[in-house]
């Protein structure tokens, strides 16, 4: 699931701005034209992202005038990878040189023998050794490396620091465990006029979704290790569910109005009118920019919980039938534009800032070490929103356990969906029975493959 309909950018035009795909083949020759490497490459902004298409633009140009015996050639379309077109592109031998891939969906590629291994040229890869090894681990499977990641997001706790004040709350303090969320929600929910204390998805597969990242958050999980098999009715699955039907009915810190959707809940805390819910960074320039809300006014804090966080994002990997001269060129470009701490299309935030576009958001969070100090200090040196309301998140959810979803997310989301959305619709929703039904649907669905 992706957290804001979920592409990152630096100029906010729309919810998922660099959500953008390919709508030519990729190239089925060894890539050699005129002495040059030849690359096709993917998720290119459209044209209708004027600024974010600017940027990707002069990018590439400035990479080809840096390394002249190579020629990039970019797709464009949206989304960047559609889920509906996506294998079959892979099969029919469609795809880019270079293409992207969500976090999800590089297994599967793999699994269908539609990547090459590119173990033998990461090495040459300057950047490579500065991203997050649970980053790096996604695209590495049986000691094989099969792609690079560009961005990576967690999930974290988004509140409204002037309802905190309003209620008596201490905004500095946001709450780390869900019983103290349950108990700020109250108090929120109490000043009236309307206010949701905490506020939460369940429809469109939204509440599955959310329903696993409180499961992480708490330890659990909703399949086995082995992804054969439901963990959904055990004592963490029904403490999400529990805490949420007691909010919803013994607190009344939820609203009336249920069966939810992001843009519903983006709308509410937009309007000053919700105390939390759960989102990724990237939500926040859309509260401000699309839904009238306020910098100053929000605030993020790591998952409740303490035990883990739900991550997603996304990377390249590339064509089985790509030459090693295409690897190695493919490996540059990846370098040039998105590895770089402070520069290129995701890091050149002088550039950012001058467009009017945020910097200063927690993530993506992309390396380690010096490369992490680096981009760092730059983005703080450009920063014009209030980094110190993300401090606490950028502190303290590096040392939760990451946890990308589940196979076969969307049919599991499409399950988990009934139970959320029954706790929050039916006061007398029986729970043991919710997850006992759940447990069984996801069998099978983990069973047919």
């Amino acid at each position: 699931m992706r957290s804001t309909g979920f592409r990152r950018t630096f100029v906010v035009l729309t919810a998922s701005a660099l959500a953008l795909t390919a709508t030519a083949c990729g190239g089925s020759d060894d890539g050699s034209a005129g002495g040059k490497t030849r690359i096709t490459v993917n998720c290119m902004p459209p044209k209708s992202a004027k600024v974010d298409r600017s940027f990707f633009e002069a990018d590439i140009k400035a990479f080809e005038k840096q390394n002249p015996d190579i020629d990039v050639v970019a797709h464009d379309a949206f989304p960047c990878q559609d889920p509906k077109t996506f294998d079959a592109k892979l099969a029919g031998g469609q795809m880019e040189d270079v293409f992207y891939t969500y976090f999800t969906d590089s297994k599967h590629v793999v699994d269908i023998n539609q990547a090459a291994d590119i173990t033998s040229y990461v090495k040459d890869l300057k950047s490579y050794g500065t991203i997050q090894q649970q980053l790096r681990d996604i695209y590495t499977v049986d000691g094989k490396v099969y792609g690079v990641p560009r961005t990576g997001y967690s999930m974290g706790l988004i509140y409204n620091r002037k309802l905190f004040q309003k209620a008596g709350l201490d905004p500095d303090k946001p709450p780390a465990t869900w019983e103290e969320v349950r108990a700020d929600a109250k108090k929120i929910a109490a000043l009236g006029g309307g206010t949701v204390g905490y506020a939460d998805y369940s429809a469109q597969n939204q509440g599955g979704w959310h329903f696993t990242a409180e499961m992480y958050s708490q330890g659990g999980d909703v399949v086995t290790p082995d992804g054969k098999k439901a963990s959904v009715d055990t004592p963490e699955g029904k403490a999400v569910l529990q805490n949420l039907h007691d909010m919803r009915w013994t607190d009344n810190s939820m609203g009336s109005k249920q069966l939810l959707v992001i843009n519903d809940v983006q709308q509410l805390m937009g309007s000053g009118k919700l105390g939390m819910y759960l989102s990724a960074p990237d939500n926040i320039p859309i509260l401000v920019k699309e839904k009238g809300g306020n910098y100053d006014d929000l605030a993020l804090a790591p998952m409740p919980g303490g035990k883990g966080t739900l991550i997603g994002g996304d990377g390249y990997m590339f064509n089985k039938k790509d030459s090693p001269e295409q690897i190695k060129a493919g490996l540059k470009w990846l370098d040039h534009m998105f590895l770089t701490p402070g520069a290129g299309f995701l890091g050149d935030y002088a550039r950012a800032k001058q467009n009017n576009a945020p910097v200063g958001l927690p993530e993506p969070r992309l390396f380690t070490g010096a490369a992490d100090a680096k981009d760092q200090q730059v983005k703080k040196a450009n920063a014009n929103v209030p980094v110190e309301n993300y401090q606490a998140f950028l502190d303290g959810n590096q040392s939760l356990q990451m946890k990308i979803e589940p196979p076969q997310a969307q049919q599991i989301y499409s399950v988990l969906d009934g139970a959320v959305s029954a706790v929050l619709t039916k006061k007398d929703a029986n729970i043991d029975q919710l997850l006992k039904d759940a447990s069984g649907k996801i069998d099978s669905i983990l069973a047919r493959g």
